[in-house]
């Protein structure tokens, strides 16, 4: 198996534990998403990998997030909290946005870091696919 299927399979596998760890039968979660039951399957035995838009609606269904998924799965290293990231400037000014209700900002941070790392997500297939 090559690196670049290694993440695909693992994306698969943590779906997988994530909806049996809710008691999800797999045709339900299937329902859910909106996708069909063996499109799923395919998903979590690594052989397909789901576009941004069935991720997100999995991700919403299993209540994680896709950089969560990301994250475990390999395709983006996890930030730690007290990382020194240049990118910490945004997610400091949306918190003290006090304007903004506490759920505003979540919502601003969680899409800023989706944003974030479906980026190092795309870097990172470029760079395995690379020569």
């Amino acid at each position: 198996m090559t690196d670049q299927q290694v993440p695909h399979l693992m994306l698969g596998r943590i779906i997988r534990a994530q909806r049996e760890l809710a008691a999800l039968p797999m045709r339900e979660l299937a329902a859910a998403v909106g996708i069909s039951n063996p499109y799923l399957s395919q998903i979590e035995r690594g052989l397909r990998a789901p576009s941004e838009a069935v991720l997100n609606a999995i991700a919403d269904s299993l209540e994680t997030s896709v950089q969560r998924l990301y994250a475990d799965a390999g395709f983006v290293e996890p930030l730690s909290e007290d990382e020194d990231d240049p990118a910490t400037g945004l997610p400091a000014q949306i918190e003290a946005a006090n304007e903004l209700t506490a759920t505003q900002r979540r919502a601003l941070l969680e899409v800023y870091r989706g944003f974030v790392d479906a980026n190092a997500v795309r870097r990172a297939r470029a760079t395995r696919t690379k020569p």
